[in-house]
This record gives C-alpha cells, structure tokens and sequence, in this order.
C-alpha cells in the first residue's frame, strides 16, 4: 500500500457574521502551525488574516493509478464537511504526494539503513 497525503485548499465564501465568528471560536483546533495529515482529514485555517483553508487527509492506495480517485474523494470528503455546517467556499483543488516517491534526507537515510540492517 501506498501512503498518500492529500492537500485539499480552497477559500470560504460567503460566509455569515455567526459563521465567522464560530470559525473564530474555533480557531485553536485549527490552527496552521499545528497541522497533522489524518484520514478524517484535518482542517486548518485563519479567518480572521485571510479567507482560505487546507484540509489535509492521509489516504493509501493500491497503486499509483489510484491517486488521482484518492485526491477527488479527499475534495468530496471536504466540502461535504463544509456543506454539512453551511459554510461556503469556493475554488477548491488538491494536491497529492506518494510518499514513497518522496527522497530521504541524509538522517532518513541514516534511520532506514540501521533499519535494514537491524
């Protein structure tokens, strides 16, 4: 299996004064800097500087032609939950990665060679 992460932006939109204050409320369990690649997917944004998101999902494939559907349903995944609450958005887009495909620094490479030998 292969371990996605799929990066899923967009902006709000259209959003009412109760609804932005909820996001403010909520604002700590969202926060950027303490952002975590989950298959529920985990949202993070700061309403109160700019009006955009990142939903960040953890998915695993069989093979790399899966991506692509692992990507879609993270964007489907995401603004169910945003329709779920009635919030709006708009101009959503994914990105994903294969983290198989992504090269090890030096201390990786150090960790994976202990682990081969061990």
């Amino acid at each position: 299996m292969r371990n996605i992460r799929i990066t899923v932006r967009g902006a709000f939109n259209g959003l009412t004064e109760s609804q932005r204050a909820e996001l403010l409320a909520a604002q700590a369990d969202h926060d950027f800097l303490h952002t975590v690649y989950t298959p529920e997917g985990h949202l993070a944004y700061d309403v109160a500087a700019r009006p955009f998101f990142t939903f960040r999902f953890l998915a695993e494939v069989a093979e790399e032609k899966d991506i692509p559907d692992a990507a879609a349903q993270a964007e489907l995944d995401a603004m169910a939950w945003f329709d779920e609450r009635g919030y709006g958005y708009k101009n959503v887009t994914s990105q994903a990665v294969d983290m198989s495909e992504v090269p090890l620094g030096a201390k990786g490479r150090r960790l994976n060679e202990g682990h081969l030998r061990g």
